[in-house]
């Protein structure tokens, strides 16, 4: 089986609980994982990482999320890994996403949670610009020392606010038509299952209609 492992405290967990099962069941996977650290991390517990560039697909993606909501959509991107757990979710047969009680949107995600932007460092101006005449306004995420946050793949982060009115299909398609930016935190139809962890520890459910 081959597994994607997303970015976050709810990938580590499942990298964790896959890496006890390998163990216990004798499971024979191999894994990709969005972001370095998760690489990392799963190495470090035995987990076998493969090269995604000799992957056609996956059998299923485990992620984490910054915030869902009950219309099955996901925001992520607060590691700044959005653009490489795009492409592993776009190659997974199967995607499922972990969060807890307090990340389920009341209505629709985005009204508490910033929107993550990656965009190129070259064009920035301009295409802030762009972002602006979309009704967008974000700011450059920086570390916790103060210097520019860089993603994995070398692109900068901007962090804007929404008001929760948007309709936010179309803002994603108003977001991939600006050449400078690289992907966003928007996720509208890419999860199949959400599992809700409650605060007495069930576990809720959710799974788009169509499967």
């Amino acid at each position: 089986m081959k597994v994607g492992l997303g970015a976050g405290r709810a990938s580590a967990r499942g990298i964790e609980m896959l890496a006890q099962r390998v163990e216990d069941e004798g499971l024979d996977i191999e894994c990709v994982a969005a972001s370095e650290k998760s690489e990392d991390h799963a190495r470090s517990v035995g987990l076998r990482i493969t090269d995604f560039a000799l992957l056609e697909e996956l059998d299923i993606l485990i992620d984490g999320a910054d915030a869902v909501d009950r219309h099955m959509q996901v925001m992520k991107g607060s590691r700044g890994a959005m653009t490489r757990e795009r492409i592993i979710c776009w190659a997974s047969k199967q995607t499922v996403f972990m969060v807890t009680e307090d990340k389920v949107a009341a209505d629709q995600i985005g009204t508490n949670t910033p929107l993550p932007i990656a965009v190129m460092a070259f064009g920035l101006v301009s295409t802030r610009n762009a972002l602006r005449h979309i009704g967008i306004n974000g700011v450059i995420r920086q570390d916790m020392h103060g210097k520019l946050f860089i993603t994995d793949n070398g692109n900068l982060v901007l962090d804007a606010t929404l008001n929760g009115s948007e309709n936010l299909a179309q803002l994603a398609t108003e977001l991939n038509d600006i050449p400078g930016v690289i992907d966003h935190g928007l996720f509208i139809d890419e999860a199949d299952i959400i599992l809700i962890e409650k605060d007495d520890g069930t576990i809720e459910r959710l799974e788009r209609a169509e499967l």
